[in-house]
């Protein structure tokens, strides 16, 4: 397998590649509402995406917040792909783009560990080993069943 990167320049290709990516992980992404709003974000998004060949294997979409952080909005890798250094390689990505804006910080929401999720647990496993640390839970932030755990690192 011979991957390659590309920032994506189209709305359209971004909400698409987003799309497609989060339906083939049902067990990561499996609530509609927030597989159209994670599209519909996507679109206008700076993006960037992971290619075996022509097919998009994954991608991850970054939001800034204000003049000193921007956090992961999006990511997904299809399953197949986990484990060969894709993901780390976004998140290059994500840190290479806030240093050269001057940010600071990268952030992430994710699954707590109450939502009781092996999914999960392996998300969280990979940002804690990309050096994100964990801030705080937000137990109500998307529902009672989906606590979110807020993560950070300083990428200067």
């Amino acid at each position: 397998m011979e991957t390659t990167y590309k920032e994506i320049q189209s709305p359209d290709e971004r909400g698409s590649i987003c799309n497609d990516v989060l339906r083939s992980l049902p067990d990561w992404f499996g609530i509609e509402e927030a597989i159209v709003d994670y599209v519909n974000q996507s679109r206008g998004l700076p993006v960037f995406a992971a290619f075996d060949g022509g097919l998009p294997v994954g991608f991850v979409a970054l939001k800034q917040h204000n003049a000193y952080t921007a956090e992961v909005c999006v990511m997904g890798i299809l399953q197949r792909y986990h484990r060969h250094g894709i993901g780390r390689e976004l998140i290059r990505w994500c840190e290479e783009s806030c240093r050269s804006r001057n940010m600071r910080f990268l952030t992430v929401k994710t699954l707590d560990e109450t939502g009781n999720s092996a999914e999960y647990d392996r998300t969280r496993a990979f940002y804690l080993a990309m050096g994100f640390m964990p801030l705080e839970v937000f137990k109500t932030l998307w529902d009672e069943r989906n606590p979110c755990l807020f993560l950070a690192k300083c990428v200067r």
